[in-house]
């Protein structure tokens, strides 16, 4: 009987090795003629255990790791196809603390199936969302999403519902879903795991969204820096149309829903819907004034949905328990789960999806394990390289939008960056000043030329040009990018700077140290 072996493809764990892994695997299995199919499945996100090699077994699936290539030929000697003990071995794979006590919604079946494989998807309960959808009307879609809560995941929190009821009025013979995949915030990786771990849910959610709008065209635009989800993603489509997911008549249904990749050059600012649309149009990426909104004239000026991959990738859940189901979870006005990203210096890195709720203190402490370097953690960055920088003291705070908003801090993609005493903000916030430096498209005034100035300020409080008076032009810059700036580049860069000042002001000295020079 020929056993399977699952060893992730997804670029975190081939960073770690798997791919040499997964060689070294068939090598001794072929040397010892065992009769095994290496599956390359995504990674379940806990990355400090990864390359993670599974086999399945009368018991179940059972987990190693991390493993490398030169355990292979030790784990063979144990018996690692029949699940034999191994100083590596971790048990059943669902019952790993860390994954057991997820939510997994959106990421349900995220290393577990063979990516590329839709019988793999629909062996597990995928595609049961659009058939419940495709005997649905448009209205009945959009009240369905709007009725569960969903708010846009890519850290905006716009109810989704709202913006594709827009979409479905709006006149147009053409109408499109874009979905935007340019993950470029430090510490997230939540969208390039799903692309490369289960990509028929995008696919899924995007003809859900397609149908609930009129639209019947759709984009993943990512970035360039993301090769495997690029192939993975390609390959997936090619499937699905193949097997009539996409096309002219989705499912037998009548209805056309058809998509592509559309690469991007790796531009921070094409994150922002509008400097996204200029970039798939072949424009600069530069930010268009509001309104239009997208929704009006986006994508060559036609209605368009631009959503972030994880919004789309909850839709299908949705359609298919319904929008009480995801509802009950979460809290406040943050309703359903959410993909933590925890990275940094911390013990336990990777992907943990919950319902909102936890406390940021829970999730660091806890499901995060505290620092990797074993020394107290000072502050912890939520929300990307524009994200606020949280003291001990208020991780207290609730992983909830609102509550996030009143300790003046953002979710954004829910990314988490954890740093242990040694860090210097003052160094953290002339960064923050000096990334919005170089990303800024430079159309609006307050980005483009207060980002230069506040990284000059910075290194001026740190060769003691008057701090204190540098410390109230820094606050008075903060204050005109974030009420000035076009976007969200430029008016979110004063969260990371304002925090850093506020919660951490002994790290605001002179030193003799040019910073500049570093």
């Amino acid at each position: 009987m020929t056993i399977k072996i699952y060893v992730p493809l997804d670029s975190a764990s081939v960073a770690l090795g798997a791919d040499d892994v997964a060689s070294a695997i068939a090598t001794v299995a072929a040397k010892r003629g065992e009769d095994i199919q290496i599956v390359r499945n995504g990674s379940f996100g806990m990355y400090w255990l990864e390359p993670m090699v599974e086999v399945e077994t009368p018991r179940g699936r059972l987990a190693y790791g991390p493993v490398t290539p030169e355990d292979v030929e030790g784990m063979f000697d144990a018996g690692f196809l029949n699940g034999g003990q191994h100083k590596h071995y971790l048990g059943h794979t669902q019952e790993i603390p860390f994954l057991k006590a997820q939510t997994r919604l959106t990421f349900q079946r995220c290393g577990i199936i063979d990516p590329v494989s839709l019988d793999d998807y629909r062996a597990n309960e995928g595609l049961i969302g659009l058939e419940n959808a495709l005997k649905l009307s448009s209205e009945e879609i959009v009240k369905a999403v709007t009725d569960s809560g969903l708010r846009g995941r890519g850290g905006a929190g716009f109810p989704t519902g709202i913006k594709w009821n827009t979409v479905r009025q709006a006149p147009g013979d053409q109408k499109y879903i874009v979905c935007n995949a340019d993950e470029g915030d430090s510490g997230t990786f939540a969208d390039r795991m799903i692309m490369e771990g289960e990509p028929f849910v995008l696919i899924e959610g995007m003809i859900i969204a397609g149908l609930a709008t009129g639209a019947t065209k759709g984009y993943v635009y990512t970035r360039s820096e993301y090769p495997d989800a690029i192939r993975i993603m390609t390959e997936a489509i090619e499937v699905a149309r193949a097997n009539k997911l996409l096309g002219a008549d989705v499912l037998g249904s009548g209805k056309a829903f058809d998509m592509e990749v559309r690469m991007g050059a790796g531009a921070y600012v094409c994150g922002e819907e509008t400097s996204l649309l200029n970039s798939m149009e072949g424009k600069r990426g530069v930010v268009r004034a509001k309104p239009p909104l997208p929704a009006i004239e986006g994508f060559l000026a036609r209605p368009t949905v631009v959503n972030n991959v994880i919004s789309l990738c909850s839709v299908p859940v949705i359609l298919e328990k319904g929008a009480e189901y995801y509802r009950d979870f979460g809290m406040g006005r943050s309703r359903g789960t959410i993909p933590i990203q925890i990275a940094g210096n911390v013990k336990h890195g990777g992907l943990y999806e919950t319902a909102f709720g936890l406390t940021l203190g829970e999730i660091v402490d806890q499901i995060g394990g505290g620092t990797a370097s074993g020394r107290p953690v000072k502050a912890v960055q939520v929300g990307g390289p524009l994200g606020a920088y949280f003291p001990r003291k208020l991780f207290d705070t609730p992983f909830d939008y609102e509550a996030f908003a009143k300790v003046d801090g953002l979710i954004g993609h829910a990314g988490i960056v954890v740093f242990d005493d040694t860090v210097d903000l003052m160094k953290q916030a002339r960064f923050a000043m000096e990334f919005c430096a170089i990303e800024s498209c430079g159309k609006c005034t307050p980005c483009r030329i207060g980002s230069t100035r506040g990284t000059e300020v910075v290194d001026k409080i740190a060769r003691g040009e008057d701090p204190e008076m540098q410390k109230e032009l820094l606050a008075d810059l903060c204050e005109t990018m974030k009420f000035g700036s076009l976007c969200a580049l430029g008016g979110f860069t004063p969260y990371p700077v304002m925090s850093a000042l506020t919660h951490f002001p002994d790290d605001f000295k002179p030193y003799a140290l040019d910073i500049a020079a570093e």
